[in-house]
């Protein structure tokens, strides 16, 4: 345990600034997971979620909680993603029968 003044202020601040960054890492880190759960459970709202975790995640490093190339990696990830998952057919559309006419003779 520090007995030196200043040390112990810092104590008090580094504490303060590790739970202020913690909650903004879980935050971040939750909207990451429920987009990637969107993604696999081919959810109507996987836009949105990607949204929220970019948005998350520029809030994170916009504050420093984590490192702007850090948070332009994982966006770029989910960006990536999500463009492959707009670009495939829907499962509904591939489950209908084609309609082609039957010619009788």
């Amino acid at each position: 345990m520090a007995n030196i003044k200043s040390q112990i202020k810092r104590n008090r601040q580094n504490e303060k600034r590790r739970v202020r960054n913690r909650n903004f890492r879980g935050y971040a880190r939750t909207a990451v997971n429920q987009a990637r759960t969107a993604f696999s459970e081919n959810a109507s709202d996987t836009k949105e979620a990607v949204l929220k975790a970019i948005s998350a995640l520029d809030q994170a490093a916009e504050r420093g909680v984590i490192h702007k190339n850090n948070a332009a990696r994982r966006k770029g990830r989910l960006m990536k993603k999500l463009a492959a998952f707009e670009s495939k057919p829907a499962p509904a559309e591939e489950a209908k029968p084609s309609k082609a006419k039957k010619t009788s003779k």
